[in-house]
């Protein structure tokens, strides 16, 4: 099935993009000393499903924000793995707050959390089949439709092998892209507890997908758990990153090229400064490969 659609990013979000530095996500416990402080951050990434009412204190902190810094929304609610029918007004109510905020970034997960009228808390994966793949294009075309512009699509963390698999994840993502003409957000924590859980190389895993598809990279801490059958990674998003994803991330951009990192903290929430500091290492390696970049640029010209 060849590509439907494409969405280059010429859309009215292209006034507000969300550069290749590094940002965080953004807390309540954090609104006042943000708006205060003026930190030096690219950006900022909110949970959409966060800001779908109508007003209050939250838009209010939101709309100060969005005055100083380009934003991202980030969603868990669509449900886009889902075998029924996308839930086209959870959409539209994703799209009258892209109007009102004008994000640079709008991103997803593959996975899904709804069947029929039942809703689950959980970020579920999708098989890796060809049935699954044409669900899910279809969802994150229709979508992109429904919305006028690109979405990015998230890899999840995985636990156990789901039986039945047609190919393999990179494949399953690179596919869908380019079918839909959306993008990719690669959260290289995600593909280290995957890969760690089910015995695969996260090396090779990131280079299964290519430069252009890359968008966002996401950035997390994750738990361990000893079991008797030997370590369970979890991907919980509450503590700082570890080395090993950061040498995989540095690995990564040294190939595709700086893109906007975020750094996700969900759970134990810190003081501002101690993510500002997680994103500034983000940032230095973007510095260092862009300031490479340059020089050999430079030796080339």
């Amino acid at each position: 099935m060849t590509q439907t659609r494409s969405y280059s990013g010429a859309s009215p979000h292209a006034l507000n993009p969300v550069p290749a530095d590094a940002g965080i996500g953004l807390k309540p416990q954090h609104y006042l000393e943000i708006i205060a402080t003026k930190p030096k951050l690219g950006w900022f990434e909110v949970h959409a499903e966060n800001y779908m009412g109508a007003g209050g204190p939250p838009h209010r902190y939101l709309s100060a924000i969005r005055d100083l810094y380009p934003l991202s929304l980030h969603g868990v609610g669509l449900s886009l793995g889902s075998a029924g029918p996308l839930d086209r007004a959870h959409v539209l109510r994703l799209k009258d707050l892209i109007a009102r905020y004008e994000p640079g970034l709008v991103s997803e997960h593959l996975a899904w959390t709804r069947h029929g009228a039942t809703h689950f808390n959980d970020l579920l994966p999708v098989p890796l089949t060809h049935e699954a793949l044409d669900i899910m294009a279809a969802h994150v075309g229709e979508t992109q439709d429904l919305l006028g512009r690109q979405i990015l699509i998230e890899n999840p963390s995985v636990y156990a092998d789901i039986a039945g698999a047609e190919m393999s994840e990179p494949e399953f993502l690179v596919t869908l892209a380019r079918r839909t003409g959306c993008g990719l957000l690669v959260d290289v924590n995600n593909v280290h507890v995957s890969c760690s859980n089910l015995g695969k190389s996260a090396t090779d895993w990131l280079e299964g997908i290519p430069a252009d598809l890359v968008h966002e990279v996401h950035l997390a801490g994750h738990a361990v758990e000893e079991l008797e059958s030997g370590k369970l990674l979890i991907d919980d998003h509450g503590s700082a990153v570890r080395d090993e994803v950061f040498g995989l991330y540095r690995d990564f951009i040294e190939r595709v090229g700086p893109r906007p990192t975020l750094i996700e903290r969900d759970k134990n929430v810190p003081e501002l400064g101690e993510l500002i500091a997680e994103a500034m290492r983000a940032q230095r390696c973007l510095d260092c490969v862009r300031n490479f970049d340059m020089v050999l640029g430079q030796r080339h010209g």
